[in-house]
């Protein structure tokens, strides 16, 4: 039976891990590194209500201070884990070497950013991660503001939404030939669409980025349409990738993520991965899936799987967005399908797409 658990990283997989551990009536020892300087939080609203102000940041809280004093959690904010030995069974921290007998990776993702040489002298480029990084855009959300955003998936659209709540001029630009093409069929796709620019929203679908520039005062922004404007802030929502130098650096096996069987484990039997960070089998392929309740589901998992259970972990893909009062949930994955039905709901603001194949399908709700 183990007896020592260090999990690396406090967002909502690691959070997840260390409290199923203590609900399964684990007695050991639990700590719970993390990067950042303030307790485990939610991230959701970082792109909506607390980017616009409604909701207040000790709201963001998953739990208290005394939560982690009653379950005995030793939470270590600000103690990134620098390096694993996977022979000695240690985690290097900023601050101690920490034994452990099993250790879960819950690392998460860190944003794509725009290569050095198109960001070069441009100090108005935000991206959208952490709660630093929402405190850090919230000033510039400012009633006549313009504000260019970069990338049509969930993060850029509910920015933009927020970003016209407060007053501000948007445009958002997406490469691919339309919004949320790599999450959501056609039809929903076309339903956001149309919401956006009826708020306002100035959307530019099969349009990239082609270069910025800064005069202090301004961005000034080349797009590939051959227009020129102007904002007084970038923000940019091109994606994540699974963050594994950890793992790398110890010789773990990844592959698009850190790679883990039906159970959790990675390639080391003592060592763990939940969460964004996570890769493995399903349905015949290698995939990570990006998705708040499925960090949860995994790592809660992972934490009964470290003590004994032995539950394969089988996904449940469920994703939601709330842009202006309308709320996006999707069931299952935007793959496997040719043909989509659109169902009108009780009003005509609400919809349901229903995307079918032999193979998969994916149910879109609006």
């Amino acid at each position: 039976m183990a007896t020592r658990v260090v999990i690396v990283g406090a967002g909502q997989a690691g959070f997840a891990a260390a409290a199923t551990l203590r609900q399964e009536k684990f007695e050991g020892v639990v700590t719970l590194l993390g990067a950042e300087k303030v307790t485990p939080y939610q991230r959701p609203p970082l792109s909506k209500a607390y980017l616009l102000g409604t909701l207040a940041a000790e709201r963001l809280s998953l739990r208290n201070e005394d939560f982690y004093e009653r379950h005995r959690i030793d939470l270590r904010p600000d103690e990134p884990a620098l390096s694993i030995d996977l022979a000695g069974k240690t985690v290097e921290t900023s601050r101690a070497q920490l034994p452990y007998d099993h250790l879960v990776l819950a690392t998460g993702s860190s944003p794509v950013r725009l290569p050095a040489c198109m960001a070069e002298g441009v100090d108005r480029i935000f991206y959208l991660r952490s709660k630093a990084d929402a405190d850090a855009l919230r000033p510039r959300l400012v009633h006549g503001a313009r504000l260019l955003v970069v990338g049509g998936g969930y993060v850029g659209l509910e920015v933009a939404a927020a970003a016209r709540q407060a007053g501000v001029a948007v445009t958002l630009v997406e490469m691919a030939p339309r919004i949320l093409n790599r999450v959501a069929a056609e039809p929903t796709a076309t339903y956001f669409r149309e919401l956006h620019r009826s708020q306002g929203v100035d959307i530019r679908e099969g349009t990239g980025l082609a270069g910025l520039k800064s005069d202090g005062a301004a961005v000034m922004a080349t797009l590939e349409d051959g227009s020129s404007p102007s904002f007084d802030a970038v923000v940019v929502g091109i994606g994540v990738r699974p963050e594994t130098s950890l793992a790398d650096s110890a010789g773990l096996d990844t592959q698009d993520g850190i790679l883990v069987d039906a159970l959790g484990r990675t390639s080391d039997l003592a060592v763990w991965a939940a969460g964004d960070c996570a890769a493995f089998e399903h349905a015949g392929e290698v995939i990570r899936i990006e998705s708040v309740p499925r960090a949860i589901d995994q790592a809660e998992h992972v934490a009964r799987n470290i003590l004994g259970m032995h539950v394969p972990y089988r996904p449940r893909p469920w994703f939601w967005s709330d842009q202006y009062a309308t709320k996006l949930q999707i069931a299952g994955l935007n793959r496997g399908y040719d043909r989509t039905t659109t169902t009108l709901g009780a009003s005509e603001a609400s919809m349901t797409v229903s995307s079918c194949a032999a193979t998969g399908s994916l149910l879109s709700t609006a």
